[in-house]
């Protein structure tokens, strides 16, 4: 092998990569808020979630883009288990697109006469797009065109290597050669951190006549294992939803593999049945073939078993954490796709809004534990922490303006929650002796005081129920109920039938309780504005939540 056939394999290998990135991330980004409502409603059954799977795989040619955006998904509570599953189940076989892409345009047309036009149209759109879709468009144009020039640098390139190093002239049959070739095709995907890129280099280099069909194969079936790569270093200190997914995506990807290596004659015998010996691109042809029928006989082989491997993965994944000081949705994976992203964050601001308002109505009990209570203020020290993190993560991608002005009021929603919590230890540590009884109406003015707290922060829990529009009144209603309380107090302190010292401190107790119950109010209504539709979710059987059942 000379310099000019490495410099060929080189040089062929980068145009073939950066083509892959540039065709994924351009399709990605132009399909947009599409990707996540393809999700969000197509997915209602495992059969469609593989339908969608596939739809999406394919079209954006990244099948680790549609598992990031699942994950997000099932984070947000928008998707089960068992639809992600069904998506997972397809995603794989979107993959073997790419296959048929090679197969279809690798040899069979003038490769230069079609990918330049693409690279030059695309690049006009790149040019004149800016931010908006059409630099996207144009991206994608322009990684397909490279992609192709980068097939056919390598199929010269291949050619060259034929001369020199004869792979097809090995025996397979031991399984030693077998586990070569899938190690060849595991690594490739590892190396490059793409089934489809791998699945296309294979392709190219059994139509050069460098490695046999049974040895391309293998390789195939290595490139599908090695996909699962991917979803291992994706979920690395990921929530447990995240690696519930990636555990479906791993064990549907090596049992599948497994199941195919015992049939490999069978099914390459099945995919030559649907090709003519004389057709030019046969090799690839029989081999696209092949990805697809043993990623369909996997559909068919788990799909029956959905609900016992979404039940496996329930009870062996993510029950040693946290329940309250671990984040449930943030998640890195999701932060390429910023609607994802931000979707992620404002579910785990509905969770931080739970959890400070059962804060604040235990706050209120006769049998308020301040033992219990600093269990809960770590908690949420550590996901306030978490999420500030997050917010600046986002911050730090390529946002959209709307998105871009809703970070900051993240972290407003985020200092309203603090703020209760800072109001309920001052409280618990200032006044737990406070002796609240009272003489005459004042007493009846007080419980009144405290049920209307409890009131508005029930209202607040449920942001769909019709009662929560009515909020801002009813914080209205308790600032004039303070001031008829405050009034009491004082007219008790003045005529000395209490202390003036517990009035000042029965005073200054009821007034904090007004701002803890306005602080956690206000939060919870920026909180729901950040979401266009935040009753979206909602069903009939569960109309008062802004969260489906789960």
């Amino acid at each position: 092998m000379n310099f000019s056939t490495l410099a060929g394999l080189l040089g062929g290998l980068g145009l073939f990569l950066l083509g892959m990135r540039l065709m994924t991330d351009g399709l990605r980004h132009a399909a947009g808020p599409a990707l996540r409502d393809i999700l969000g409603t197509w997915t209602r059954t495992p059969l469609r979630g593989i339908f969608s799977g596939f739809m999406i795989t394919a079209l954006v040619q990244s099948s680790s883009a549609v598992t990031v955006a699942t994950i997000g998904f099932v984070n947000a509570g928008l998707m089960t288990m068992a639809q992600s599953v069904g998506v997972i189940f397809g995603s794989n076989i979107g993959t073997t697109v790419t296959g048929w892409i090679v197969a279809a345009v690798g040899v069979s047309v003038e490769v230069k006469a079609m990918a330049l036009p693409l690279i030059g149209l695309g690049a006009i759109l790149a040019l004149s797009g800016e931010n908006r879709r059409r630099k996207h468009v144009g991206d994608a144009l322009i990684g397909f065109g490279i992609f192709f020039l980068g097939i056919e640098t390598l199929q010269s390139a291949f050619h060259a290597v034929e001369h020199s190093v004869d792979f097809s002239t090995l025996y397979f049959g031991s399984v030693f050669d077998i586990v070569t070739f899938v190690a060849v095709g595991f690594f490739l995907t590892l190396l490059m951190q793409s089934s489809s890129a791998a699945m296309a280099l294979v392709l190219t280099a059994a139509m050069s006549g460098v490695i046999g069909l049974d040895s391309a194969a293998a390789a195939v079936i290595g490139t599908n294992i090695g996909t699962t790569t991917t979803a291992v270093f994706s979920v690395i200190g990921a929530t447990s939803n995240a690696k519930k997914v990636a555990g479906a995506h791993i064990i549907f990807n090596l049992g599948t593999g497994v199941v195919a290596l015992f049939l490999i004659p069978i099914f390459l015998r099945i995919a030559a049945q649907v090709v003519t010996p004389d057709d030019p691109t046969h090799i690839a042809t029989i081999l696209a073939a092949f990805h697809t029928s043993f990623n369909l006989f996997g559909v068919v082989l788990f799909l029956p078993f959905t609900n016992q491997l979404v039940r496996f993965l329930d009870n062996h994944v993510g029950s040693e954490q946290s329940r309250l000081a671990r984040p449930r949705y943030l998640d890195d994976n999701v932060l390429k796709d910023p609607t994802m992203a931000m979707e992620a964050l404002y579910m785990e601001l509905g969770r931080l809004g739970e959890m400070t308002r059962l804060m604040a109505q235990n706050a209120l009990a006769s049998k308020f534990r301040h033992k219990d209570f600093i269990k809960d203020r770590a908690a949420v020290g550590i996901l306030v922490a978490a999420i500030r993190a997050y917010c600046l993560k986002i911050q730090r991608q390529k946002l959209p303006d709307a998105i871009a002005d809703k970070v900051p009021q993240a972290l407003r929603v985020v200092q309203y929650f603090v703020k209760v919590v800072d109001i309920i230890d001052e409280v618990s540590r200032e006044y737990a002796l406070l002796d609240h009884s009272l003489p005459g109406m004042a007493s009846e003015s007080a419980r009144h005081f405290r049920r209307e707290v409890k009131d508005i922060l029930n209202t607040a829990h449920t942001p769909c129920a019709p009662e929560f529009d009515d909020l801002e009144k009813l914080l209205r209603q308790l600032h004039d109920d303070y001031d008829e309380l405050k009034e009491a107090l004082l007219r008790l302190g003045s005529q000395e039938r209490i202390e003036i010292d517990r009035m000042v401190a029965l005073l200054n107790y009821y007034s904090r309780m007004r701002l803890m119950c306005e602080q956690a109010a206000k939060g919870t209504v920026r909180w729901a504005i950040l979401r266009e539709k935040p009753c979206a979710s909602a069903s009939k059987e569960n109309e008062f939540t802004w969260k489906p059942d789960q």
